[in-house]
């Protein structure tokens, strides 16, 4: 098949406009101008539109959808953490499973093709995998904190539960929750499973400025807090989060780390020299009133960034707009906060800087040779040299999507 439209954005290269793209078995063939597309394969032709690699979430806690609106924003991330552990103790599967259904269908029709998710109800895999066409890769996430189960005992079942499960398009992987809600004798030994059996990590970190309070200066609000419910607080007081998680093996070139906003001296340089990616998600970022992003910092150092949407609980409801998952809404609410960041810097954060943090760059994120055939239409009649900045403000959903070759929704013209 071939698929010509007025603008094709591969992302690793210029826009190319009256751009063509082939497909032959799941697969980007050729990328290039309509004009010069050779063979007799079926043309579709899209119109006026760009055609781009589909987004990649590199962040989303998708059983938790249905709690948009739920939680108002609170005094403190310690407030709001205790409110959403109440909320999720109420929940049955069925609402999580719903939840996560519905999650699926927002990013989709808004744009994404690939979702790296939080899965805190393992029971729901692989029947989620199967419910959606999007290539999910699912985080399992642990705590234990206040369970008091052994470490060793939580890893795993998280293991048995992953290496059960087999699918095509999707893939697992581990989440210890974050330092202050997990014992370092479980982030060791999270990081140790990771890099024996090659599975990517994730852990929330350096989120709010109680964590970097409870880590730097052993106190503060989340420190009591945690204290209060019998933590064990002796990994406190001896240097930042990431500094933390650097000294229980950690960081290196398989972890996502999540959220990132607050960095102490040589933190950036740390996280670069690692390989580790950082995921900003803009709009909780915005929901919790966080100190400025230090994307800056971040990208002088070197460190691959890329973006997330988070969950739903962590939105703010604003008039007339509707709560979605949405990675078009974050690109844009990220460009917003950092107007000197270029268009086309920013489309790279939710596409081929998702796929390296996911270890899947050259397959997904990018319109290339040898890649996979996700690709997504947004309307647009405008000139080539904007065509980075018409889709990170583009508004509504998209007008097609295909993931592996195959139309998760059709354009008119097919």
């Amino acid at each position: 098949m071939i698929l010509r439209a007025r603008i094709v954005l591969p992302v690793s290269r210029s826009p190319i406009e009256n751009g063509a793209v082939c497909l032959e078995g799941g697969v980007i063939r050729e990328v290039g101008r309509w004009s010069e597309m050779a063979g007799d394969a079926p043309a579709v032709d899209l119109g006026e539109v760009i055609l781009l690699p589909g987004l990649v979430n590199s962040h989303c806690h998708l059983d938790y959808t249905d709690m948009a609106g739920q939680i108002t924003p609170l005094r403190s991330f310690a407030d709001w953490v205790k409110s959403i552990t109440t909320l999720k103790a109420g929940w049955s599967y069925t609402e999580f499973a719903q939840s996560w259904v519905n999650g699926a269908r927002m990013l989709l029709r808004n744009g994404v093709t690939t979702v790296a998710d939080i899965e805190a109800v393992p029971e729901l895999l692989p029947d989620a995998w199967e419910a959606t066409p999007l290539r999910v890769h699912s985080f399992l996430e642990m705590t234990g904190v206040k369970s008091r189960r052994q470490p060793k005992l939580i890893l795993d079942e998280a293991i048995a539960t992953l290496e059960r499960l087999r699918h095509d398009r999707s893939r697992g992987g581990l989440s210890p929750h974050a330092p202050y809600s997990t014992m370092p004798e479980l982030l060791r030994l999270s990081a140790a499973a990771a890099r024996e059996r090659g599975w990517r990590l994730t852990t929330h970190v350096a989120e709010s400025i109680q964590e970097f309070e409870m880590f730097v200066h052993g106190r503060g609000e989340m420190f009591d807090w945690l204290a209060r419910n019998e933590r064990d607080m002796a990994d406190c007081g001896r240097g930042t989060p990431v500094q933390h998680l650097e000294t229980h093996g950690l960081l290196a070139d398989n972890l996502l780390a999540i959220h990132v906003n607050y960095l102490g001296a040589g933190d950036a340089e740390l996280l670069a020299r690692q390989g580790v990616s950082v995921v900003h998600c803009p709009r909780s970022h915005t929901y919790f009133q966080h100190q400025p992003f230090p994307y800056a910092e971040l990208a002088r150092a070197g460190v691959n960034i890329c973006l997330g949407t988070d969950s739903l609980a962590s939105v703010t409801r604003r008039r007339g707009e509707a709560m979605e998952l949405n990675m078009l809404a974050e690109m844009k609410a990220f460009a917003a906060k950092e107007p000197g960041v270029a268009p086309e810097t920013i489309l790279r954060l939710a596409t081929v800087n998702g796929a390296r943090a996911l270890g899947v760059e050259g397959h997904v994120g990018e319109l290339v040779a040898g890649a996979a055939a996700d690709l997504i239409a947004i309307p647009y009649g405008g000139a080539d040299a904007d065509a980075d900045a018409a889709v990170i403000h583009h508004a509504g959903a998209v007008a097609a999507s295909m993931i592996d070759g195959q139309w998760a929704i059709e354009p008119p013209a097919a």
